[in-house]
């Protein structure tokens, strides 16, 4: 991700890693070293790509670097009484607009019926679309976190610990939805906050993933038992044939419904343009922006995996 300061409006992958590189660490290293078998391909990176995806930017979940090109620099509130953009960097700082009246900085600014009218439509917009986001960084979190599930029940083999596992899993999860309810669930976008919201837990449980996979591949490894590596390389084997059954669906049809939300952003960005007010300095009142590079699907499974 190129930004992170920005407003995310559908998902991006910022926790992903290269495939073949879990977390920041080699299996296939560890294993080679130790005992010359071939490679293991780990999700766990993968799953936390997705997890972020949410984005989640889910680091979350951005949709300027991911699928439409579309950003905004302010944090935004949805509120009944109006939209309020604000920022504490470039001018202007605040923006309010509601039933097509207009404040920037403190002072009403003067619009035309026309002007009104588009103000209108531009804050219906963007009140449409804040539950659309919210709902597609739920999704991207809950994928995510059973991505990351998915490769727990692979390589733990203790019952109980699998058992504390899955509930601390189970419970960043919560925490991670909980957190999006209070932010854009409730019309709040805070750019600078949305890492942290959605990060911690997600870290906590790529942490606990690391920890299983990397302690049983070092284990049989070393134990210089081939039947013990062949094992787990089995499981490593069957990995991406059970991400692409109980995944690769979810997340296909969550781009999907980030991709429909495009059109929706084009219309915001169509409607600054046709205003025919102007600020103090003589400029258009710009509250999304448009970057022209290479759409980007939000991260997937399967594409961390195939990407190997």
């Amino acid at each position: 991700m190129a930004r992170h300061d920005t407003w995310p409006m559908l998902g991006g992958g910022g926790a992903a890693h290269r495939a073949g590189e879990p977390c920041g660490l080699r299996m296939d290293t560890v294993l080679r070293e130790a005992s010359g078998m071939r490679t293991i391909p780990i999700a766990c990176a993968m799953a936390a790509g997705l997890a972020f995806g949410g984005m989640a930017e889910a680091k979350g979940y951005q949709i300027n670097d991911v699928n439409c090109g579309y950003s905004t620099d302010y944090d935004v509130s949805v509120q009944p009484a109006g939209i309020a953009f604000s920022r504490t960097d470039g001018h202007p700082g605040n923006v309010f607009m509601h039933d097509g009246q207009l404040h920037v900085d403190g002072r009403e600014v003067a619009v035309s019926a026309a002007d009104a009218g588009r103000l209108r439509q531009y804050e219906q917009n963007v009140r449409s679309l804040m539950p659309e986001v919210a709902g597609i960084a739920r999704e991207g979190v809950n994928i995510g976190f059973a991505a990351m599930r998915t490769v727990l029940m692979t390589f733990a083999d203790n019952e109980s610990e699998r058992s504390e596992m899955v509930g601390r899993l189970d419970r960043n999860r919560q925490q991670a939805l909980i957190r999006i309810d209070d932010t854009l669930g409730k019309g709040v976008w805070k750019r600078h906050e949305m890492d942290d919201v959605i990060g911690q837990g997600i870290q906590s449980s790529v942490s606990d993933l690391v920890g299983k996979v990397a302690g049983a591949a070092v284990t049989a490894a070393l134990s210089g038992d081939e039947s013990k590596v062949a094992a787990l390389q089995a499981r490593a084997d069957s990995l991406d044939e059970t991400i692409d059954k109980e995944i690769d669906g979810r997340s296909d049809a969550l781009n999907r419904r980030a991709d429909a939300l495009c059109p929706r952003f084009s219309a915001l960005e169509q409607l600054q343009q046709q205003f025919q007010f102007r600020l103090q300095d003589g400029s258009r009142l710009k509250l999304v922006t448009h970057e022209d590079k290479d759409n980007k699907k939000l991260v997937t499974a399967a594409d961390h995996v195939r990407a190997d």
